[in-house]
């Protein structure tokens, strides 16, 4: 989820090539990926930190509160020690700097979807 398409068309043609992995969504604002994460769900949500509406802080918080959360990975341009405790005070799985999303994203969520498996 991010309210950027253009990122959005980059992520999805990057995690496509991943056979494994099977995009059900795309959401530009967090209210969409609430909406979404009702209908779809989802085993893992990538959120934006920075989204209308309402950042992706509180759209995680609100999406991990929810029976059978899925994972959830945030996203920031803005890589530093804050916004990671602030991600995981939420909640969420993971985090990831938009920079490092072409070496680090794959194995996280390699890893957090494995944890899930029963």
């Amino acid at each position: 989820m991010d309210d950027s398409p253009e990122f959005l068309e980059s992520a999805t043609r990057f995690l496509s090539e991943d056979l494994q992995i099977e995009i059900v969504g795309h959401a530009l604002s967090s209210r969409d990926a609430m909406a979404q994460v009702t209908t779809l769900h989802p085993d893992m949500v990538l959120m934006d930190l920075a989204m209308p509406e309402m950042n992706g802080l509180e759209a995680t918080c609100r999406i991990k509160a929810r029976h059978s959360a899925p994972c959830v990975v945030i996203l920031t341009l803005f890589d530093n020690l804050e916004y990671r405790a602030a991600a995981k005070a939420v909640g969420a799985d993971g985090s990831i700097a938009k920079s490092e999303f072409g070496t680090q994203l794959l194995p996280l969520i390699h890893e957090l979807l494995s944890e899930r498996e029963p």
